[in-house]
């Protein structure tokens, strides 16, 4: 009972925040700052690649589609390539040396799997060769109002990767309200876990911005949010890192990246790109002194 107690005080806060400041200028781009891949939301990168987690998570993907994802990842200079864990050897061995982060799925995509099967599968992975792990939450158990089990499913992946991997907590928004959203993510920040992220690509439902405005609200600054399922191009993708995301699950990252440069695309906001010396090369932003 003490637990849902404060995550109701929780939520209530959240709520309250959110109904203030929700139409206020939002994190990222527009605020000044570009945060980096890595986690929370400080200034840093220059590079909307290092947003992206390249991906590639069909049920029949081939090892040389993985070969390829991950050779895509070091000519591109992605955050991660995010696979399944049968992949984890492979991904591993092709992106040694390259500063590409090799990530996988756990509890993947149902997340109804008993906690210690989630545990278990994110220890083989590391040994693999993982340096991210993105856990499903079990949704049934948030479903039932089971905010205990909650917490400890997100707790126990903390404990088995710390020291040894970043946790990204797949909380499935498709599934949830609004009010589970927010005790999701308060649950996964009271735990230690490293991101929330917002779907996993396989139900209902991918990423959406006012969903990344909520999740950022709920775990502040400093705590990395992922946007994954549904971003396909350079669009949405900065409407996403506007929102408050810090990275972006896609399989759409080449597409991304390339449409950063076309004419027409930018979004009228210095972004520090670096594509320039004197002059903006869409020509729709002023260069402002010391931007680069």
């Amino acid at each position: 009972m003490e637990i849902e107690k404060l995550i109701e005080k929780i939520a209530e806060e959240v709520y309250r925040k959110v109904a203030a400041e929700m139409g206020n200028t939002p994190v990222g781009f527009a605020s000044g700052a570009f945060a980096p891949a890595s986690s929370g939301n400080t200034s840093g990168s220059k590079n909307l690649a290092a947003f992206v987690d390249h991906t590639l998570l069909k049920p029949d993907a081939t090892s040389e589609q993985i070969k390829k994802l991950c050779m895509e990842a070091r000519e591109y200079r992605f955050a991660s390539v995010c696979v399944n864990t049968c992949y984890v050897p492979l991904a591993a061995q092709i992106l040694a040396g390259s500063g590409v982060k090799t990530c996988c799925v756990v509890g993947f995509p149902l997340g109804a799997m008993t906690t210690r099967a989630k545990v278990e599968e994110a220890k083989e992975a590391i040994l693999d060769g993982a340096t991210e792990i993105d856990m499903v939450i079990n949704v049934g158990a948030a479903k039932s109002g089971d905010w205990d089990y909650v917490k400890k499913d997100i707790a126990a992946l903390v404990e088995a990767v710390r020291g040894k991997a970043l946790l990204k907590v797949i909380i499935e928004t498709c599934l949830l309200t609004d009010e589970e959203k927010v005790k999701v993510c308060a649950l996964a920040k009271m735990a230690g876990a490293d991101f929330v992220k917002t779907s996993t690509g396989f139900s209902t439902g991918g990423a959406t911005v006012e969903d990344i405005k909520l999740m950022r609200q709920v775990v502040g600054p400093d705590m990395g949010v992922k946007a994954s399922g549904g971003v396909r191009d350079y669009k949405t993708a900065m409407e996403m890192i506007n929102a408050g995301a810090t990275r972006i699950g896609t399989s759409s990252g080449i597409t991304i990246v390339k449409n950063e440069t076309k004419p027409g695309t930018h979004t009228g906001v210095c972004i520090n790109c670096g594509l320039c010396s004197q002059n903006c090369p869409t020509g729709n932003v002023n260069i402002i002194k010391n931007n680069y």
